[in-house]
């Protein structure tokens, strides 16, 4: 990977990259080898597709998470999210109920199977963290928690920029 130039000159002449060269695309080639792998694995040994697994897990890790919460956190649209939690509610993994609170809501929680599922598939998911961890020495792990931080400021500054101007229009 080209390293950009750091302090005056980088203004003046920045490095043109390459798309396979732009951080964005190296983290979001590297996310995507590792949620290959994440869902052949889950699909062989649980029978759950990738998106199954993330909903049980962030179901599981939230109690009575509401759909359009759900929906927030996984980063997927609603109309997604219901269609994977229609496919676990059929199987009978997770219970939808609707929200006391709002009338139009759903609250979801695991059912017994599908908490005894989300055990097995959290550990499998934490015996997998800690391979790929275990490719990096300490000071590597404590850096690549300072630079995912920063990065993710960055992206939300994006974001947030972005908002803006589209409102400005």
């Amino acid at each position: 990977m080209t390293k950009p130039k750091r302090g005056t000159d980088a203004a003046a002449e920045p490095a043109r990259l390459a798309m396979i060269e732009l951080v964005s695309f190296r983290l979001h080639s590297v996310a995507n080898l590792l949620s290959r792998g994440a869902a052949m694995r889950y699909r062989r040994e649980f029978g759950v597709t990738l998106w199954e697994w993330r909903t049980i897990a962030l179901v599981g890790a939230t109690p009575e998470l509401s759909l359009n919460e759900l929906a927030k956190v996984a980063g997927l649209d609603k109309s997604q999210v219901s269609r994977v939690v229609a496919g676990l509610t059929e199987r009978q993994l997770v219970l939808r109920r609707a929200d006391s609170n709002d009338g139009r809501g759903i609250r979801l929680s695991l059912t017994r199977d599908g908490q005894r599922l989300y055990e097995r598939l959290i550990e499998a998911a934490n015996e997998r963290n800690q391979i790929v961890l275990g490719a990096l020495t300490n000071e590597d792990c404590v850096a690549l928690d300072r630079v995912l931080g920063k990065l993710e400021l960055v992206a939300r500054e994006f974001i947030r920029n972005e908002k803006e101007l589209a409102e400005a229009d």
